[in-house]
């Protein structure tokens, strides 16, 4: 079973001042991205309603994008699920099945969970990880399985310092107060990668070896910063379908990101998905047994 998805420093000191503001939704590509790479490839958009409601909009990368929209149970009061990592699909042996991932509600993480146990009997499920989760900017588990498996937790408090959690190792990384949001696009044997936006507007990936600190290099260095949600997932074999959420306007932008490659990456907006997006929460549905990210 899957377990929780659950030269830097000029880069970095960027990162700490920000960059100047264009207008949001504006953001463009340098170069192209071949469209049969993308065209098959989709994203599971998980949400969390003003309700407390489980959602899911499935986006399929087509021309014009395709969205098909489910729901969930109800987990939590209204309005006070605050972020969310990765949740994740286990199927078990029969119908029953389990989706689970890690959210914080008010100021407590919690392991969430819910499904269909064996007995085909409906069932959810919370388990407190820790208090003082408040002010948090994002939470993400990664997992990396092959000749190897990896497991780690990463947390990005409201003061800008990101934490990592292998095992009851603690590592911690002052110096990411400008970081809006991020979204992982790389899980491997011996690093992870975020693609995080800054409030001035500019896009990084933050490359987390498995020792040393990270590298933080720049890709696009304005028009990002309308969005508060940034979701990724695997597209081909070392590509990444990006979703961008702008809560403000209710509007999801999705693009087609090459393997990354600092200010050389290339981006494709593939336009806007249909419908609205104005949930409080949103992350990335995913399966067990899918292949582990690899945007960088």
């Amino acid at each position: 079973m899957k377990l929780n998805r659950a030269s830097a420093a000029a880069a970095s000191a960027l990162l700490l001042g920000g960059l100047a503001a264009l207008p949001a939704g504006t953001a463009t590509a340098a170069g192209t991205a071949t469209a049969g790479a993308t065209a098959a490839c989709s994203i599971n958009l998980g949400s969390i309603t003003a309700a407390g409601d489980m959602a899911n909009a499935t986006v399929t990368a087509t021309s014009p994008a395709t969205v098909k929209r489910s729901t969930g149970p109800h987990m939590f009061s209204p309005g006070l699920a605050k972020l969310a990592s990765t949740w994740t699909d286990s199927l078990g042996v029969g119908a029953d099945y389990t989706v689970y991932g890690d959210v914080i509600v008010s100021g407590t993480l919690y392991a969430g969970a819910y499904g269909v146990d064996s007995a085909g009997k409906p069932f959810t499920s919370l388990k407190s990880r820790g208090v003082g989760y408040i002010g948090y900017k994002a939470i993400e588990s990664s997992w990396y399985w092959g000749k190897v498996d990896r497991t780690a937790d990463y947390r990005l408090r409201g003061d800008g310092v990101l934490y990592r959690y292998t095992g009851r190792v603690v590592t911690r990384w002052p110096g990411y107060s400008s970081v809006k949001t991020m979204a992982l696009i790389s899980e491997t044997p011996t690093y992870d990668t975020f693609l995080a936006t800054t409030n001035g507007g500019a896009l990084y990936t933050i490359h987390i070896p498995v020792t040393g600190t990270p590298i933080v290099k720049k890709v696009r260095t304005s028009t990002w910063q309308g969005f508060e949600y940034l979701v990724a997932e695997k597209c081909g074999t070392q590509s990444t379908l990006l979703a961008g959420i702008d809560k403000d306007t209710g509007s999801a932008f999705l693009y087609a990101v090459g393997h990354a490659n600092g200010a050389s990456t290339v981006i494709k907006g593939l336009g806007k998905v249909p419908g609205d997006f104005k949930d409080p929460v949103y992350f990335l549905n995913t399966a067990e047994g899918n292949a582990p990210l690899f945007g960088e």
